[in-house]
């Protein structure tokens, strides 16, 4: 069946696109205004887009017809980090994503902790097994969302799941992430994999049988 997005209402684009582009990597973003308030909250709409330099966005929606509290400080601020979402952690995310009113501690709701960031002022989860520090590369406006884009200037990765600093290996799966699935509330773990090699041409001439 064929959806014609430019005939249905954009709501419904919205549904049917969020409940089949799955799962989506969960940015737990942190930031911070101008006075050192701490803000965190998950996004779905993240991903990497670059390599060099490295860029991560997040699309960032209003929060009743103002912008968020995460955009609003990445606006003053040019800062923020991106940490990512373990099993373990995913209960205490979703706490963050409740709509506090402005002014609460997500962080301190949610029973976590924060740690100093290596090169930016906006600290980082400590319970979060790996975090993305980054300066603002460019805000992309699209309808009412506006994409952040952010350069990676440091990465934490926590030390058991580090297999070889010299040669910057890191155990993936020892990670547990989670992503996110369709509905309010589906997730899906990343424990569950298949290895697919990829092919060169060579290989592909030679399963052809040349």
């Amino acid at each position: 069946m064929h959806f014609d997005f430019t005939q249905i209402p954009h709501e419904q684009a919205y549904k049917l696109v969020v409940a089949s582009v799955v799962p989506r990597p969960v940015a737990w973003v942190v930031s911070q205004d101008r006075e050192g308030q701490v803000n965190a909250a998950p996004y779905s709409f993240f991903n990497a887009f670059s390599d060099n330099p490295v860029v991560v966005g997040i699309g960032c929606g209003p929060r009743a017809g103002a912008a968020k509290d995460t955009l609003a400080n990445i606006e003053a601020t040019g800062q923020f980090v991106v940490n990512l979402v373990s099993a373990a952690t995913a209960e205490q995310m979703n706490v963050t994503a409740i709509d506090f009113p402005h002014g609460v501690n997500e962080i301190t709701e949610a029973g976590l902790t924060t740690a100093p960031s290596l090169k930016v002022k906006v600290p980082r989860i400590a319970e979060s097994p790996v975090a993305l520090e980054c300066e603002i590369f460019q805000f992309v406006p699209a309808g009412h969302h506006t994409i952040v884009m952010g350069r990676v200037v440091a990465q934490y990765v926590r030390d058991d799941c580090v297999l070889d600093a010299a040669k910057f290996y890191i155990d993936t799966p020892k990670l547990e992430l989670v992503g996110r699935m369709h509905g309010r509330g589906w997730y899906a773990r990343t424990t569950d994999r298949i290895e697919i090699p990829r092919l060169s041409v060579a290989d592909w001439e030679a399963r052809r049988g040349g």
